[in-house]
């Protein structure tokens, strides 16, 4: 990818050419700064998150309102406030995501950053809660059968039930109790169908929190990136294409309101098989700016 097609795409909009280096102009303070963005945010209370990439800049409104404390490991990472688990094993502050990577990039879907190792494994050294509101994203009105993406989830919960049931550990008593098992199998399927997505998901393990604000994992949101029920640290993905089928597995927590895209031209670099650019698209510095 040239660098010059991707500033011909004003990589920094109006709002945020106050607070990068390639402007006309620069401000006078971070009060200034913060007006400038103020007209496209959500609430004014929101901290901002600007994140220098090697492709461009990124501006994202951290969404306090709806994930409190997901905001508060983000920027307090970004900051170096906050002690995490370096590449050598040893305790560390500095600014987290300064430096990292962009290590897995898919057009019309996503780019995924903040692993300390580079290849989608590392972390902060510690994990925490998710936090999503079930009842604001509608996931207790959405029945499982109006979601075909919801049946892999569904086979996998009747899975383990029909294996807890019958007692399968291993792959002789699967042998053994194969015709039973499927028989199960599709009983076990066939309960969902009048179920909600909440009590799916529930039943995966996921646990929800009344009374926040959740958003959906529409285009533009700012997610984090998880292995299963709470087990976020670090790692975050920028959706460029509405990805609402993850709502209710993954914490919203911000959403772009500058240089969106500078994030669908980083989906489209040269990647390998695993989706990593061929190129490192790097973020540079991430600044944290709040009234």
């Amino acid at each position: 990818m040239r660098l010059g097609a991707v500033f011909g795409h004003a990589v920094i909009v109006a709002a945020m050419l106050p607070l990068t280096q390639a402007c006309s102009k620069t401000p006078k303070n971070k009060a200034e700064a913060m007006k400038d963005v103020k007209e496209k945010m959500r609430k004014e209370t929101n901290p901002v998150a600007v994140i220098e990439t090697s492709l461009g800049t990124i501006t994202v409104e951290l969404y306090r309102h709806a994930a409190p404390k997901t905001v508060e490991n983000f920027v307090t990472l970004a900051r170096g406030e906050k002690e995490f688990t370096d590449t050598d094993g040893k305790p560390v502050k500095r600014p987290y995501y300064d430096g990292l990577v962009f290590h897995r990039v898919i057009p019309n879907f996503m780019i995924q950053g903040g692993d300390i190792k580079g290849n989608g494994t590392g972390g902060p050294g510690y994990q925490f809660a998710d936090e999503i509101n079930a009842k604001a994203l509608g996931l207790d009105k959405m029945k499982v059968s109006s979601s075909p993406m919801a049946m892999q989830e569904v086979g996998q919960v009747a899975r383990t039930e029909v294996f807890k049931k019958l007692n399968i550990k291993s792959q002789q008593d699967l042998t053994a109790k194969q015709k039973e098992a499927e028989a199960m199998f599709k009983t076990e399927q066939d309960k969902w169908k009048n179920k909600t997505m909440e009590e799916l998901f529930t039943a995966r393990g996921i646990t929800y929190t009344p009374g926040l604000e959740s958003e959906s994992n529409t285009k533009g949101s700012l997610s984090m990136a998880n292995a299963g029920p709470n087990t976020n640290g670090s790692q975050f993905f920028i959706s460029v294409a509405d990805n609402i089928y993850l709502d209710g597995k993954h914490t919203v927590f911000g959403r772009v309101i500058g240089g969106l895209e500078v994030a669908e031209t980083i989906t489209k670099v040269e990647r390998d098989q695993q989706d990593r650019p061929k190129t490192s698209v790097v973020m540079k510095k991430v600044t944290i700016l709040e009234n």
